[in-house]
């Protein structure tokens, strides 16, 4: 299974009201350096994939799109739809939305049908 193929199915595993960082899927998919790539993937899930993206912000808690079709807007509203809140600094509080993800064992059992 492609990389992109992974971040989408971990993205499909945020609940509604929380959030995680590009760097924190790159990082749960064994790839650290790869928030970029995780970003790119969001950016063009394939037509008819239901991919939650809008749950994935930057590691500031700020949402950082610059997509024309993905706008920040659209996330925001999203996200506030799920109830997640953004402070003056339009920062989502981490310890309040933050998602704890996936431990590598659970993320291992998530693909082990794949391999």
């Amino acid at each position: 299974m492609g990389f992109f193929r992974k971040v989408y199915r971990l993205v499909c595993q945020i609940p509604p009201g929380k959030v995680a960082s590009y760097g924190d899927i790159a990082c749960m998919l064994g790839q650290p350096r790869a928030a970029r790539t995780v970003g790119w993937a969001l950016h063009s899930p394939p037509a008819g994939l239901d991919v939650p993206w809008h749950r994935v912000i930057n590691r500031h808690g700020r949402i950082s799109t610059s997509c024309q079709e993905h706008g920040a807007g659209l996330q925001r509203a999203l996200l506030e739809d799920e109830g997640i809140r953004f402070d003056d600094h339009d920062r989502v509080d981490w310890e309040q939305f933050g998602w704890a993800g996936l431990a590598p064992t659970e993320v291992k059992e998530l693909f082990a049908l794949d391999e």
